[in-house]
């Protein structure tokens, strides 16, 4: 049986802990720790232990792994802390607030010898797997170009978290993770940041980021997050080859319904794969790899480099983030 406990009484903790770790009998929620109804939470969600202070969870020997919903901002300090108290974090995305961060927290867990995976849900699913497959398979022949979006809307309200710097806010930050993974996931090598365009809010950060990229062997790409009011919801990844294109909608919530379209040689086909939720594959994958010991994709090097992509793409946008380290 692996003990979690919940770092921040978050909303997101709902669908990407607490379901899918009530479709399993080898795993619970042991305990929750929030400066701010930690006990009312963890009645509504029947969780046996609640703590005031995150410190106290972190000392709590019934728990095994911790899930880290804190922003952004705290994600560096308190996963550090979690590993130093022998515990296993899965961290919320983004992983930190830069990619320095991100070498601090990977050293901590090479010095303690225990595992921190980055949250990305998605990467775990069917869907995504069929897509770099498919890419590996060579189905599209050489791959020149990819587009990868993620749109949201969010209106702008000052002080919350998806809104200030500060706190680890911005499109970028918040959606445009997941595109900068995706391509980085079917495309080798690190790429280069090319041109940008962005508008950013009144505290700062953005709600609009597009940024060209070119990977090694001269794939161009590019990425979109955009975050303002109105803007529909769109997560998708279109490849462009030698031999057709290949569109993958709605890469991030595929379980609520998602469609690849592939067209070859001037023939189309539309498909989808069976799934679960993304959050049940990822803690699927969380679980088999923390018990058998083996690595996964979105731990290690992995969240450095990420990060490492969004600070290059920050830089080249022109936002100074140096105060936010």
């Amino acid at each position: 049986m692996t003990r979690i406990g919940l770092l921040g009484a978050a909303g997101i903790a709902r669908a990407a802990v607490l379901l899918p770790v009530r479709r399993r009998d080898d795993v619970v929620v042991a305990a929750v720790a929030s400066r701010s109804g930690a006990k009312e939470y963890a009645a509504e969600h029947g969780i046996e232990r609640a703590h005031d202070a995150y410190e106290d969870l972190l000392a709590d020997p019934g728990v095994d792994l911790v899930y880290n919903a804190l922003p952004p901002s705290m994600h560096a300090d308190w996963t550090i802390a979690a590993l130093r108290a022998g515990k296993d974090v899965l961290c919320e995305k983004p992983f930190t607030m830069n990619a320095a961060q991100a070498r601090r927290v990977v050293a901590a867990s090479a010095e303690t010898g225990r595992r921190v995976v980055e949250a990305f849900h998605d990467h775990y699913h069917p869907l995504s797997a069929w897509v770099r497959a498919a890419v590996a398979e060579g189905v599209l022949g050489r791959i020149t170009r990819a587009e990868a979006v993620f749109h949201g809307s969010n209106p702008y309200v000052p002080g919350t978290l998806r809104h200030e710097p500060e706190l680890g806010g911005g499109a970028l930050m918040d959606l445009g993770c997941y595109p900068v993974h995706w391509l980085r996931s079917v495309f080798p090598g690190e790429p280069v940041v090319g041109a940008t365009s962005s508008v950013a809010n009144p505290s700062g950060a953005d709600i609009r980021l597009r940024a060209e990229l070119t990977f090694p062997g001269g794939v161009e790409a590019v990425v979109e997050a955009d975050m303002t009011e109105g803007i529909a919801l769109r997560s998708a990844l279109t490849l462009t080859g030698e031999r057709g294109t290949l569109l993958a909608d709605n890469v991030v919530f595929p379980s609520a319904g998602h469609s690849i379209t592939l067209e070859i040689d001037g023939v189309p086909r539309v498909s989808t794969v069976a799934g679960r939720t993304t959050y049940d594959h990822q803690l699927d994958a969380v679980l088999e790899g923390l018990r058998a010991g083996t690595p996964l994709p979105t731990e290690g090097e992995d969240p450095i480099a990420n990060m490492a992509v969004i600070d290059a793409i920050y830089t080249a946008a022109g936002f100074d983030r140096s105060r936010w380290s």
